[in-house]
């Protein structure tokens, strides 16, 4: 959830500004927060474990074993 959020933090806010200066950056980001803030919404999990899980599984079975770097 956290990578999410940043994910959108930076795509939304952060690549579309230019900012000349850390005080600048610094009010981009308390603005962000702040209209984020006024309508928050709780993230919901909808996928099962067992659908996670089962996707893993056949991933790593596509996935070539690799060897070890010493």
């Amino acid at each position: 959830m956290v990578e999410r959020f940043f994910r959108d933090l930076t795509t939304k806010r952060l690549r579309r500004g230019v900012f000349h200066s850390v005080p600048e950056l610094v009010a981009a980001l308390q603005d962000y927060l702040a209209q984020h803030n006024q309508a928050p919404a709780p993230f919901i999990l909808t996928a099962q474990a067992t659908d996670i899980l089962m996707k893993v599984k056949r991933a790593r079975k596509k996935l070539p074993a690799r060897k070890k770097v010493q």
